[in-house]
């Protein structure tokens, strides 16, 4: 068709979320290190106009919510060359222990994406 398949644009958020959490100061490596995983628990897309293949896109990540036990992350994902709007998304993480129960983030952890939410330094 064309046209990128249609899960190639979770994949793209997937990226924009780590990009993000490593510009906030850590890793997510890191963060698996300290016995945290992120789970998708929720994921919203709304395609707007086709990314086509070989097209360059830019995805714009924005943490917009930090609880004790989950994040939220909104995506606006663009044509990199016409900035036309692709797309936009949401997802719902939840932080999880080894065992995959859902847990309190660590308190330095939820500070530092704390701050990031809200655009402090």
């Amino acid at each position: 068709m064309g046209v990128v398949y249609h899960s190639h644009y979770l994949v793209w958020c997937e990226i924009g979320r780590t990009d993000h959490i490593r510009g906030s100061g850590m890793s997510y490596r890191e963060m698996e290190r300290r016995g945290i995983t992120l789970a998708v628990a929720e994921a919203a897309l709304r395609y707007r106009a086709p990314a086509r293949y070989d097209d360059m896109v830019r995805v714009a990540t924005t943490l917009s919510d930090v609880s004790s036990r989950a994040i939220t992350f909104d995506y606006v994902i663009t044509n990199a060359d016409t900035t036309e709007r692709l797309a936009t998304a949401r997802t719902l993480l939840l932080s999880l222990d080894a065992r995959q129960r859902v847990v309190a983030l660590p308190r330095d952890v939820r500070t530092r994406l704390e701050r990031d939410a809200t655009g402090e330094a």
